[in-house]
């Protein structure tokens, strides 16, 4: 279909452009690339729309006229009825095409290439580094880091199927005043203890010594703070003990984090740690400041000016000549493109860093990086529960595990309580499936620049715009597919040699129905909603096309009979509708972490 659409936006250029040498010869000539095209609102009114306003003054003739001269111009070509027909619908010519040799098209190119359809190639001879997730190692991975997560992992996945090379970095924050908190509230709460001694999971046993501390700094504010300070002043002089400890619960922490990567289908291409970068950048600066690209003020400290960017000005390196949060990310970037060339950055990072990277993208420009052109911050809101704001150093944000574990639980109750224990195999493996595709499915409906409110029921809802229901319809085609094909294969020619279709052939001039067509429609659009969302880096153009698939689906399985269709041929034609959408279905939920699911 895709190439149908080709063809018939250089048939109707060169109706134009037959037009444009008869009323106009003077004018640019008219190219197939240069049009624009529209979806009509209304299937009724065809599957194409070619908007002519633009040609009314060159034509000097109203676009209603244009259109119906273009119209018989195609008409009464025989090369163009194989394909259609075009119709002057106003200002618009709307083209309906052959839906026979639409449909065969995209069959054909569906079953053929398999796993691989739909990969537009857009993105193709990119190199793209992506950085998410960015945990600290005091606390286990909340909400907030899993709708980080998601968005990292399913850009990733959208850039990498639309040809580009893609390399996954995480930079764990393992140094710091946060980092040393834990450790203080460890040696006062928890000294001796293990995760394994108080039966917790590794990450949440430090995260439950951040809290502790919170809870001794509000009765002893002063004291907490120097004691913190203390602990990370003996960290920064390499104190051995201090050091043994601060390694000790970074491994609780990573240990406990990795588990959750592995769990949520998370996974990097390299580590960076904060303790091995912080002090990169410091070089930079300084060449710079001999270059004049920055200032000094007469504390001594290092500024630049980014009145160009129409903001004050920023502080690159203290009066001490130490570095800050800024300095660390111009040479950890700048390490980074070192270690693998890449000409496409990505920071997924929430949007209360907006600042940050402005500045930070900036520098390294001043500073004559090339790649620093194509840095691009994917800023994305906040996302909390019903019940309100989270806040990691008072207990009340909620640990991604814990999540998790509830989804996963409240699908085993709606597994059961169906009687469906037996029938899915692992009901518990089948649970923890579900509960990640409510989760992932949830987060990356919504634009990644929207705040907002994770809904642990209505994200579990086997109905409606979740990842359940996805799930749901996709068992709902395996199953038919087993059914129907009971008893025999597709032979060599694709003739099934039992069962109720025995004898049919694949015949996609039989495919006439409105609800085939617009199924159809709707798996030929997905490649185009996977290239939308690869530009613009959001991963809600291919949840919008899944649903928009499912929804199709629902209405020609209720419309459009297989094994009762009337005929073998067209019996055996809608199953192999059926089998196309199955495997659209598959290459677009694995791009939004939705696992699929044979049975439910």
């Amino acid at each position: 279909m895709a190439d149908m659409r080709t063809e018939w936006r250089a048939l109707v250029a060169g109706a134009l452009e037959t037009l444009r040498l008869a009323k106009a010869p003077d004018s640019p000539e008219i190219k197939a690339e240069s049009l624009s095209s529209e979806i009509p609102p209304d299937p009724a009114m065809g599957d194409m729309g070619f908007p002519l306003f633009s040609f009314a003054k060159t034509f000097r003739m109203a676009p209603p006229a244009i259109a119906a001269e273009a119209a018989a111009l195609l008409s009464s070509d025989p090369a163009v009825q194989a394909l259609g027909t075009a119709k002057a619908v106003g200002p618009y010519l709307n083209v309906f095409l052959a839906k026979g040799a639409a449909a065969g098209k995209t069959l054909e190119a569906i079953i053929s290439a398999g796993s691989s359809w739909g990969r537009p190639e857009t993105q193709k001879g990119k190199r793209i580094m992506i950085e998410f997730s960015s945990p600290n190692t005091n606390k286990p991975l909340h909400l907030g880091h899993l709708r980080n997560d998601a968005l990292g992992e399913s850009v990733s996945r959208i850039l990498a199927f639309c040809g580009a090379e893609v390399y996954k970095v995480n930079i764990i924050n393992n140094r710091g005043i946060h980092i040393c908190k834990s450790m203080l509230a460890y040696q006062k709460f928890f000294a001796g203890e293990t995760p394994e001694s108080r039966g917790v999971k590794s990450d949440r046993f430090v995260g439950d010594c951040y809290v502790a501390y919170n809870t001794y700094a509000k009765e002893h504010p002063e004291q907490a703070e120097q004691e913190a300070q203390e602990l990370l002043r003996s960290w920064e002089a390499g104190d051995a003990e201090t050091l043994k400890l601060w390694k000790t619960m970074n491994s609780w922490a990573e240990r406990g984090i990795a588990q959750t990567y592995e769990r949520t289908g998370i996974s990097f291409d390299k580590l960076y740690y904060e303790s091995e970068t912080y002090l990169k950048g410091r070089d930079e600066i300084l060449e710079g400041l001999e270059k004049g690209i920055f200032y000094k003020e007469e504390d001594g400290s290092v500024w630049v000016d980014l009145s160009p960017i129409n903001l004050d000005k920023k502080v690159l390196l203290r009066k001490d000549g130490t570095a800050l949060y800024m300095t660390q990310d111009i040479g950890t970037a700048i390490y980074r493109h070192g270690d693998w060339d890449f000409n496409q950055l990505v920071y997924v990072v929430g949007s209360e860093q907006q600042y940050h990277f402005k500045v930070l993208f900036y520098v390294l420009k001043l500073l004559g990086y090339e790649w620093a052109r194509d840095l691009y911050h994917l800023s994305y809101g906040m996302v909390n529960l019903p019940e309100g704001k989270m806040k990691s150093r008072e207990g009340t944000v909620v640990d991604g595990d814990d999540l998790i574990n509830s989804l996963r639980d409240g699908a085993l109750e709606e597994i059961a309580s169906k009687g469906r224990e037996e029938a899915v195999g692992d009901a518990a493996e089948v649970a923890e499936k579900i509960a990640l595709a409510a989760l992932h499915y949830f987060l990356l409906q919504v634009s990644p620049t929207k705040d907002m409110i994770f809904n642990p029921k209505e994200s579990l809802s086997f109905q409606g715009n979740t990842g359940p229901y996805l799930q749901y319809m996709g068992a709902r085609i395996s199953s038919i597919l087993r059914k129907v094909e009971e008893g025999g294969a597709p032979g060599p020619d694709g003739v099934l040699t039992q069962g109720p279709l025995a004898g049919g052939s694949v015949k996609p001039d039989l495919l006439v129905h409105d609800a085939e067509w617009e199924l159809l429609k709707a798996l030929e659009d997905f490649p185009k909603q996977a290239a939308r969302a690869a530009e613009n880096h959001d991963p809600s153009a291919v949840t919008a096309s899944l649903y928009d698939i499912c929804k199709c689906f629902s209405r020609f399985y209720h419309d459009c009979p297989i094994i009762t269709a009337g005929s073998a041929d067209l019996g055996r034609t809608r199953l192999e509708l059926v089998r196309a959408t199955l495997i659209v279905l598959k290459n677009a939920m694995h791009l939004v972490l939705v696992p699929f699911l044979e049975t439910m």
